[in-house]
């Protein structure tokens, strides 16, 4: 029988890189003292929280490389506001096989309708699954390409983008791209695909569109079609989340009566500031008139009354006295 002192128990762990257990198997101990577990018992609890721990770890780490602008998770997206997504119709891209068949999603839409939450959350649960993720805007994608081929690292640089297993690309047709931009998604597109690398696309503007955006309608369509060959489109709808509370996508809504209220301070305002507590008082027109008449001094308002009687009577004016 072996006798190990705590501290060279601890040193043993230590080598075998298991942290977790070495914070935690002194307790451990006692209570399965105290419990009188089994051998068996102790030690796959040991093992469980072992694995446990690590793959909290593997996952914090993993999303923090993948660079969300948030986070979100499946959980979080209402949909009851959609009216053509269900959580049904996502079942397979939350599942493991969306990663590993090499399939395509891409989620289009009207700006606030939850198509970059839906793609950060698909990509959340394949890092949960096991896989590595990347989130990127398009215009830093092609901006980042396009000035690496000009130093001349666009192989170094596309790697970047090939090598996760799921690739994000958000807002593609929500900014200004330079002429290359087709040329520089092509190269990340054509090489996921004969990899089979997964692809998820947020877009605000139809797929017949991405020619005009991309400054190139043959490129568009070669990238459209190796996209969707393995993938789907899927249309989110229903009012704005940003906005909802306006009430601006409401087609039942009365603008006059959405406006009034805005106006009136009953509503929210769009700017987002918010009216003052007590907001200084002010005049209609007539009674500022009013106002500027009674502070005016007397002998300026009498002098052309008196003119005008003099006239409508015939009466020469008298001299005024200067």
């Amino acid at each position: 029988m072996i006798d190990l002192t705590d501290v060279q128990f601890d040193a043993l762990l230590k080598r075998l890189h298991l942290a977790n257990t070495r914070r935690a198997w002194q307790e451990l101990v006692q209570r399965a003292e105290r419990e009188e577990w089994s051998y068996r018992d102790f030690l796959a609890l040991l093992v469980t929280e072992e694995i446990a721990q690590r793959q909290q770890t593997r996952i914090a780490r993993m999303v923090r490389r993948a660079r969300f602008p948030f986070f979100k998770t499946i959980d979080d997206f209402n949909f009851s506001m959609q009216s053509t997504v269900r959580l049904a119709l996502l079942g397979s891209a939350l599942a493991p096989d969306f990663v590993t068949e090499g399939r395509s999603l891409v989620l289009g839409g009207k700006p606030g309708r939850g198509k970059t939450h839906l793609a950060v959350a698909i990509a959340y649960r394949a890092i949960q699954n096991g896989f590595d993720a990347l989130c990127v805007t398009a215009a830093e994608l092609i901006d980042d390409l396009s000035a690496a081929f000009r130093t001349g690292r666009l192989a170094d640089t596309l790697a970047r983008y090939v090598h996760p297993a799921v690739l994000v690309v958000d807002e593609v047709g929500y900014l200004t791209y330079g002429t290359d931009a087709a040329n520089m998604l092509f190269h990340v597109v054509n090489d996921r695909h004969r990899k089979k690398r997964t692809m998820i696309f947020t877009t605000n503007k139809p797929l017949t569109g991405w020619g005009r955006v991309l400054h190139d309608e043959d490129l568009a369509h070669a990238i459209v079609d190796r996209i969707l060959e393995r993938g789907r489109l899927l249309t989110l709808d229903g009012p704005s989340m940003r906005t909802r509370h306006l009430g601006l996508d409401d087609p039942t809504a009365n603008p006059a009566s959405t406006q009034s209220a805005s106006l009136s301070g009953d509503g929210a305002r769009i700017s987002g500031i918010q009216r003052p507590e007590f907001p200084e008082p002010t005049c209609r027109r007539d009674q500022r008139h009013a106002y500027r008449l009674q502070t005016v001094p007397c002998f300026e308002i009498r002098a052309p009354v008196a003119r005008q009687d003099r006239q409508l009577h015939g009466r020469p004016p008298a001299r005024e006295n200067p």
